[in-house]
């Protein structure tokens, strides 16, 4: 078993939470000192130019970083991402706003089409986060709009959203009706 790709992978899925050396030493099955000298082994491969990534130590847990040295890079890639929300990202963002907190499964309700993927880019971007499960069949997360949702757009708390027009179902057809005339 290579431990060092096992290692790799694993600091892979954790991500951003890290993962502390005690967890590193119980999933591998390898004793402290085993350990420290695969990350150090796996630290010395990332050190080399053509990586992009590093192993770093940060909050007493162990995870993979991009390199500082290209940091300018990142940061224009993050700028260009950041910039525009796309029309179905506000149409679920205004959908959250306005009924948090709400389901996914009830997001696709409302919008008649699957969101899975515009509700993790939104969770990705910080605009949503998770604030519990319902209690639905399944226990799906219920998600609410973040500070940074506000501050995005100039709100200081979510009762600045403008109302949403009252429309009756009968006044739908009624304005169907009136072009069909």
């Amino acid at each position: 078993m290579n431990l060092i790709g096992v290692l790799e992978g694993l600091l892979f899925v954790v991500g951003d939470d890290g993962v502390t050396l005690k967890t590193i030493c119980e999933v591998l099955g390898v004793d402290e000192s085993t350990a420290k000298d695969l990350l150090i082994e796996l630290k010395r491969e990332y050190e080399n130019a053509n990586r992009g990534i590093r192993v770093s130590f940060l909050g007493e847990t162990f995870k993979l970083t991009t390199k500082k040295e290209h940091k300018e890079y990142y940061q224009k890639l993050v700028k260009e991402k950041n910039e525009e929300l796309s029309q179905s990202q506000l149409e679920v963002l205004a959908i959250i706003a306005y009924n948090e907190p709400i389901t996914r499964i009830e997001i696709d309700e409302i919008r008649g089409i699957n969101s899975t993927y515009i509700v993790r880019k939104l969770l990705s971007r910080d605009l949503i986060k998770v604030v519990g499960k319902s209690d639905l069949p399944g226990k799906p997360n219920m998600y609410r709009t973040t500070r940074l949702f506000l501050d995005l757009f100039g709100l200081s708390t979510l009762n600045d959203l403008p109302d949403m027009p009252n429309i009756e179902e009968n006044e739908e057809k009624d304005l169907f009706s009136k072009i069909s005339n």
